[in-house]
């Protein structure tokens, strides 16, 4: 399972651990929206691409 993991703000130690538990043997890919230069053209693709989006606000 593919799973995309788009973060709205920097993750804390917390996040990260999750996620990490959560993408355990999985295909994850991480989208940092917070960052300026966030390509949402490419947001776009990748959630179409993946089978699990999981928002981190």
């Amino acid at each position: 399972m593919k799973i995309l993991h788009i973060y709205k703000t920097e993750p804390d130690d917390t996040t990260k651990t999750l996620v990490n538990i959560l993408s355990e043997g999985e295909e994850a890919t991480e989208f940092e929206l917070f960052k300026e230069e966030a390509d949402y053209d490419n947001l776009l693709d990748l959630i179409f691409e993946h089978d699990k989006v999981i928002t981190w606000w």
